[in-house]
């Protein structure tokens, strides 16, 4: 069983299998943020990492439509501000 505070990825769908709203939810990101806490480089590499095999898995999903600009969802609210 998953525990409800680890809001894990659902893929290819890329859907938070705990809240069901588009991952990284915002319980991901604060467990994202906790875990590189010490190394936001290496967050932003890894969840840029996550950015492109999302696009993939999201345009195989629906070839016609492709997803828009990922970056947003994926890396741009784990910047530095």
């Amino acid at each position: 069983m998953i525990a409800r505070s680890e809001h894990p990825v659902i893929r290819p769908s890329w859907r938070c299998r705990t809240c069901g709203i588009a991952w990284p939810c915002s319980a991901a990101k604060l467990r994202l943020l906790g875990e590189y806490r010490d190394d936001r480089p290496a967050l932003l590499i890894h969840l840029a990492s996550l950015q492109q095999e999302a696009a993939r898995d999201l345009a195989a999903l629906n070839p016609s439509n492709p997803p828009a600009n990922l970056t947003d969802r994926f890396v741009d609210w784990a910047r530095v501000r």
